[in-house]
């Protein structure tokens, strides 16, 4: 049973943890811990947030976050409450050649309270399933309680980076912590994996929100301050089409795109966007072919039994209820979005896809 898992576990960690994958020796932690963990492209931009001489993990898992600590900090202390992980973590650092990484196993409170010294970073990814191994959506429901910590995590460190889930509301998140500095809204491939919560002792003022999109070609970010008095302009469909990638949408900043891009909004709850000159954009680019209301003889003519990508933004029918409906299949170079215009009226767009 052992060896399996180790087979099984380490086949997972080809793509996700390259530096483990082809380092001799190394020890794989059960599926659900590998699962738990952050990836390394991941890990990487959270350690470039972050310098200075300590920081402790206080959730510490499989260490491959601290593993990046240690190239930015003098001191990187792990913290975790299972034993075997915590021995599976020491040898592996041994393996990779880390040596200014101490690890602790035990509560990373009583752990705080034992050193009795102030920290430059505590790094805390709080456990996201309750007991009933069920999806959490407050923090107050994870382990630790980091809401009801916070304020004793701050007398021993200024600065805190808090790693979510993101299935986590922001507006939630925002309404349980304070001092929140900076939003980082992690996004891997298009795919959000990850919030990214600073705080900085007696901070005041409305957080920053960045989105990045991390990929292999560039990354790619967006950031703006929460301003609820900021408003988008609209139009019609014009020549060119926008959708933004998934780190833009998780993050909000649906007025922003507007004003950062020169772009008008379809609809106040379409979140799809439009210009008349092409312009560079976080997101997926389309030139639009044609533009036609959402009836009948119209789905008929154009796209039934026809070969279609399908988008839905702010429409009443599903993707699958379109396909099924006007037996549209899946592919082909054509791009169809179902949405809603500034008129309120069911609207069509085809088109060809100029940026991924």
């Amino acid at each position: 049973k052992i060896l399996l898992n180790q087979i099984e576990t380490k086949s997972k960690a080809e793509d996700k943890l390259p530096t483990w994958f082809v380092c001799k020796k190394i020890i794989y932690p059960s599926k659900i811990s590998l699962e738990q963990t952050s990836s390394e492209i991941t890990a990487k931009y959270k350690s470039k947030l972050l310098a200075g001489d300590t920081i402790l993990d206080a959730s510490g898992g499989f260490g491959v976050d601290d593993y990046y600590f240690s190239q930015k900090f003098n001191r990187v202390y792990h913290c975790e409450m299972n034993e075997e992980l915590s021995s599976i973590v020491s040898h592996n650092f041994k393996m990779l050649k880390v040596n200014n990484c101490d690890c602790y196993v035990g509560n990373s409170s009583e752990l705080l309270e034992k050193i009795n010294q102030k920290l430059d970073w505590i790094y805390i990814d709080p456990s996201r399933r309750n007991e009933s191994k069920g999806k959490v959506f407050m923090l107050n429901d994870c382990s630790p309680n980091v809401p009801e910590l916070l304020d004793f995590y701050l007398k021993y460190s200024k600065n805190l980076l808090i790693k979510t889930a993101p299935i986590l509301d922001i507006s939630a998140g925002l309404s349980e912590l304070h001092c929140v500095k900076e939003i980082h809204v992690v996004a891997v491939n298009n795919e959000v994996k990850e919030l990214l919560w600073i705080i900085e002792k007696d901070f005041i003022g409305q957080p920053s929100i960045i989105a990045v999109n991390l990929n292999e070609k560039n990354d790619s970010d967006f950031s703006f301050k929460l301003d609820s008095s900021l408003s988008s302009t609209f139009s019609l469909p014009q020549t060119y089409l926008y959708e933004p990638n998934a780190a833009i949408m998780k993050s909000g900043g649906f007025n922003e795109v507007s004003l950062q891009f020169n772009l008008k909004k379809l609809h106040i709850h379409s979140h799809l966007y439009t210009s008349s000159e092409l312009v560079s954009f976080s997101g997926r680019v389309f030139e639009i072919q044609e533009i036609m209301n959402y009836s009948k003889n119209n789905m008929k003519l154009k796209l039934e039994n026809q070969k279609s990508n399908i988008t839905v933004r702010n429409f009443p029918d599903s993707v699958e209820k379109i396909r099924k409906k006007w037996r549209i299949k899946d592919g082909g170079e054509l791009y169809s979005f179902f949405t809603t215009d500034l008129q309120n009226n069911k609207i069509v767009l085809l088109c060809k896809k100029i940026k991924p």
